[in-house]
């Protein structure tokens, strides 16, 4: 059994490589050649904490996993992280475990992409401005998904936590640095999407967090963060001026996104507005961006299948480049 840490990670795969496998996984998924149950979430009231198993099987790689989840907010207070997880990958020819990898890199690295392929194959070629609202622990990698998506002039960044923007935006401008972006840190969310052609919420509010009347004409919005029925980080006004809506997995998302749920049920939207998942555009079933006119929104919630197909293939290029410790 291979054990694969972050660093371990990072020395052989990519976010264009995260990229390719969201783009599979996607594809995988659509074509029902994953067989992926709804996550799974168990709570545990005591320490205000919770469990949530995600797992996934695909034949065509011959490969089985499970990701596991745990959230615990009242470890902030034990000086330990509040989330932990990993990814348990196993050999579908066998059903022996074959890999144990860093979950939240894992995590992070799909999830980013998810945004990058949306970006990718939805958002305008000749994008220049980014928006990005959240700071948190998913904050950087969606960052670099859309740097890498486009050749951005700048990306505007803001949270609510004034200080964390300034931290975040400074150490940003050293990390990814390569990438020629200038990366700031603003004063309000209307200040982030002003003339922005891509933008990213990856925030767990329970309100909008931003006025989606102030959305501009073929903007793409990629909205990440949140992932239960009570959170809504995207503002129903967006969902009614889009003229295409796409998620990572309609059932998925119909099982927990508020974002949806919500203005499904107060009769703002309608299920006519769904436009589909993603993975059939790749597939060529449905149509993508056809003007630059159109605003676009694409909702995610994570599936399985990502974890999977890009485990898979860090497992895979850590074998090849012998990265990792050999657990027997």
């Amino acid at each position: 059994m291979l054990l694969l840490s972050k660093e371990d990670i990072k020395e052989v795969f990519t976010m264009k490589d995260a990229f390719a496998a969201d783009k599979d996984a996607f594809a995988l998924f659509s074509a029902g050649k994953s067989d992926v149950p709804l996550r799974t979430q168990i709570m545990a009231p005591k320490q205000e904490g919770t469990f949530l198993f995600m797992p996934s099987y695909i034949s065509d790689i011959d490969a089985a996993g499970i990701k596991i989840i745990d959230i615990f907010s009242k470890n902030i207070d034990k000086d330990l992280p509040t989330s932990s997880s990993q990814v348990i990958l196993i050999d579908g020819e066998t059903g022996i475990i074959i890999g144990i990898l860093d979950g939240n890199y894992v995590t992070g690295l799909r999830t980013g992409a998810a945004s990058g392929v949306a970006f990718d194959i939805l958002g305008k070629k000749d994008a220049k401005i980014g928006a990005l609202i959240g700071t948190g622990g998913q904050a950087a990698y969606q960052l670099e998904a859309m740097l890498c998506s486009r050749d951005l002039d700048e990306v505007r960044v803001y949270s609510r936590n004034h200080e964390r923007t300034c931290d975040f935006v400074n150490r940003m401008n050293v990390e990814m640095a390569d990438y020629g972006t200038k990366i700031i840190g603003v004063n309000s969310s209307d200040e982030a999407i002003d003339n922005a052609d891509l933008i990213i919420t990856v925030t767990p509010s329970t309100k909008p967090v931003f006025d989606g009347n102030k959305v501009k004409a073929g903007a793409t919005v990629s909205c990440i963060g949140s992932y239960q029925p009570q959170m809504q980080e995207m503002p129903p006004e967006i969902l009614t001026r889009a003229s295409k809506l796409y998620f990572d997995s309609k059932d998925a998302v119909l099982s927990e996104a508020g974002d949806i749920l919500i203005p499904l049920h107060d009769g703002t939207i309608t299920e006519d507005k769904f436009t589909g998942d993603i993975g059939d555009v790749i597939l060529g079933n449905l149509t993508g961006r056809e003007n630059d006119e159109e605003i676009i929104v694409f909702k995610s919630v994570g599936i399985g299948t990502q974890d999977l197909v890009t485990a898979k293939a860090i497992y895979d290029k850590s074998k090849k480049n012998l990265i990792g410790t050999e657990w027997n």
